[in-house]
């Protein structure tokens, strides 16, 4: 079901080997690498605009706050009625709640695609022969061979901490755990503080919540870390998934930097006008007694006062 993920992955990842290749040889550790890190440029490039449109949609929201506010004093406890204003509040204004969460999203597709494209260069149980001659997805056998034998400074890009030593030599050559953890850890820090600043700088432009999910939000840049230094001590996060995680924090770091500065220098978001402050009700009470007026003469002159006491 997931094919086309994998398929699309590889072939980017593919493209740039083969460029890469030209000017470092096929089985340059360094020439996969860096297809690793242009797969996360060309992923990035291409989500630019929803990039973009999640900045407007949160720099809107952080506008209609006041209104949000108000609309929780108003409808109180009342969560359906809150819910269908809040959702018409933001229809009337163009803004998207799931706009700001697309980016993040179409990046998972990604992750899980190349995760399971690096697992399936070096299958368990085969020789490394045997996965040499075995085409992965868009790589045929002659790019699986070189990408078996490529190292980046020491270590393979597909091995990971927590790999059986059997993995680890059906590379084609004997790899220590040490060779891997001196890659594998530093990158796994490198990582984490990227994606800790990254997590603070966003969290410094987002409207400050209150209740539960601001106590929730103020551990975001330390609960985000450990995703990389948990999942490359425990789980098979190969060397190349934490260099695309770097990689990616990276992006992110300095995207949001240079955006949100150039809509910063171009002034504030339109602010939102208040919502109409409803009618007051009516005093009770007894309805005030109008008078009729005089009614005019035929000629348009009132009649007058004396003459209507002569007739009376």
């Amino acid at each position: 079901m997931l094919d086309p993920i994998y398929y699309a992955v590889s072939a980017v990842m593919w493209a740039w080997h083969q460029l890469f290749a030209l000017l470092l040889g096929p089985s340059s550790g360094l020439g996969w690498a860096l297809s690793v890190v242009f797969l996360v440029l060309t992923l990035r490039a291409v989500m630019i605009k929803p990039f973009l449109a999640s900045v407007r949609s949160g720099r809107a929201m952080r506008a209609l706050a006041p209104r949000m506010a108000e609309l929780k004093t108003r409808h109180g406890d009342d969560r359906a009625a809150l819910a269908r204003a809040t959702q018409d509040l933001q229809r009337e204004h163009g803004v998207s709640a799931l706009g700001g969460c697309l980016p993040a999203l179409l990046q998972i597709p990604v992750f899980v695609g190349l995760l399971h494209v690096l697992h399936g260069f070096n299958r368990a149980g085969l020789s490394f022969e045997q996965n040499a001659a075995i085409a992965n997805y868009v790589f045929p056998p002659g790019d699986v061979r070189s990408f078996l034998e490529a190292r980046l400074f020491g270590a393979p890009l597909s091995s990971y901490l927590s790999m059986p030593q059997d993995l680890l030599d059906s590379f084609g050559a004997h790899v220590d755990r040490w060779e891997v953890a001196a890659v594998a850890l530093p990158l796994m820090v490198v990582a984490a503080v990227a994606t800790h600043v990254t997590a603070r700088h966003s969290l410094a432009r987002q409207t400050a919540p209150t209740g539960p999910a601001a106590s929730v939000l103020r551990l975001t840049p330390w609960i985000f870390p450990l995703g990389a230094l948990v999942g490359g001590l425990f789980f098979p996060f190969p060397v190349a998934i934490l260099l695309y995680w770097l990689t990616n924090n990276v992006w992110t770091l300095v995207q949001q930097h240079v955006v949100l500065t150039r809509l910063d220098a171009a002034g504030p978001p339109v602010p939102v006008a208040p919502a109409p402050a409803p009618a007051p009700a009516p005093i009770p009470g007894p309805k005030p007694i109008r008078r009729a007026a005089p009614r005019r003469h035929p000629s348009g002159h009132r009649p007058s006062r004396k003459r209507g006491r002569a007739r009376a």
